[in-house]
């Protein structure tokens, strides 16, 4: 249809011989463009409008669907408006390059369409994980491997779609791939085993961005920042990045310590022997002071009992379980029971144990220490007692001539 109207404007510019045929060419090469130009900007306006229209409805899709084709609706207004401008061009050229219009044209309007699918898949994949749009926002992890899974389909398909508008047959891809595959699996055996490994843990799901994950057989320790198709991204604790293949959690066991459902506080404290007239009143109040507690969980085990005569301590042990999981609070709880045991062991006049030794000796024996110790006593006893009697003589011969003088 575009080309019967070109060529009827060009029979009447070529009727009133008014340009030669290259400026005629050129000319509507031009309005072709502009026209494509003006065409694209109105459409562009008229999807925003409408994304602006429909964004107060209660319906998300419908927005993802707008803002995902406006970009490639654009992109297609001007596929189609340089198609035009080459074919008009054509019937006056025989340049080689012409020829390809219409293989172009196809594997463009295959990109165009590829790329509004692969953002209304990236729209969709926002909204589902966000707590703004969603009640009930979905897990990151399961959207996010649906999404690349998704995108890969997409991707494949149109590859193949390509090639077959291109000239080569899909069988023979196909079959090359069937036999190149074997080889490609024996040189690629460990981006295999990395790809399988990410597709396992989207499937099994033992942990999700976010969760704090350790390994008892490695040492791994911190939280997943990123979970791909070959690596999985970790943070620890120290701030560094930590990158697990994921071949290598097939292998391994991991802990979650994100999903659990209480944190325990495990304690073994020691009173003192002289104590143990108390013991039974300290183990009542302390089992007492954690079933009213308002962060224990009353409903999981509590334990507090006289656990073992130790070497110098009485031990009393604390078994329960907190309700929160968070690390920072679970310390500052821990921290809040601990003092009140210790007020409760105190309030009974006992003491917590610490390491000490006590020394039992049979009468009559004495340390080599003390017997020297009552040595240099005799001894100072015995000089200042000759001390005082030299003093004391002086002072009576004093007295004595004293007297004389006076007779």
């Amino acid at each position: 249809m575009i080309g019967d109207v070109m060529a009827m404007v060009n029979g009447w510019i070529e009727n009133f011989g008014l340009l030669s045929e290259a400026w005629r060419v050129g000319i509507v090469v031009f309005a072709l463009v502009f026209g494509t130009a003006t065409v694209a900007y109105i459409a562009s306006h008229i999807i925003a409008a409408l994304e602006r229209k429909f964004s107060q409805t209660k319906n998300l899709f419908d927005d993802a669907l707008l803002h995902a084709a406006r970009k490639p609706v654009v992109a297609f207004v001007w596929l189609q408006g340089v198609y035009w401008a080459a074919e008009v061009a054509h019937k006056y050229s025989e340049a080689e390059i012409f020829k390809a219009n219409e293989s172009v044209l196809q594997i463009g309007f295959i990109f165009v369409l590829v790329w509004a699918v692969l953002r209304l898949i990236k729209e969709a994949e926002g909204i589902l994980v966000s707590p703004l749009k969603m009640k009930q926002p979905m897990d990151y992890t399961t959207v996010n491997a649906v999404s690349k899974l998704s995108r890969a389909v997409v991707i494949i398909t149109a590859v193949l779609i390509a090639m077959q508008s291109m000239g080569y047959s899909i069988s023979g891809v196909l079959a090359f791939g069937g036999v190149g595959g074997i080889a490609v699996g024996f040189a690629a055996k460990d981006l295999l085993a990395n790809f399988f490994g990410g597709f396992i843990i989207h499937l099994d799901r033992p942990f999700k961005v976010g969760d704090w994950v350790r390994s008892p057989d490695r040492n791994i320790e911190g939280t997943v920042e990123h979970i791909g198709w070959r690596l999985t991204t970790i943070r620890t604790f120290d701030k560094r990045p930590l990158y697990v293949p994921n071949a290598a959690f097939t292998t391994i066991a991991v802990e979650n310590p994100s999903r659990m459902t209480n944190r325990r506080i495990y304690e073994t404290i020691g009173i003192r022997y002289a104590d143990v007239g108390q013991m039974a009143s300290i183990v009542d109040d302390i089992k007492a002071m954690l079933q009213e507690h308002e962060e224990i969980d009353s409903d999981e085990t509590l334990i507090v009992n006289f656990l073992a005569f130790n070497a110098s301590s009485l031990d009393i042990m604390v078994y329960t379980f907190t309700k929160t999981t968070q690390w920072v609070r679970f310390h500052e709880v821990k921290q809040d029971v601990l003092l009140k045991i210790s007020d409760i062991i105190e309030g009974y006049g006992a003491e917590v144990a610490f390491p000490t030794r006590t020394l039992h000796l049979p009468e009559g024996v004495r340390l080599s220490g003390s017997q020297s110790d009552d040595s240099s006593g005799k001894s100072a006893e015995d000089s200042s007692g000759k001390s005082s009697g030299k003093s004391q003589n002086r002072q009576t011969t004093g007295d004595v001539e004293d007297s004389g003088e006076a007779e």
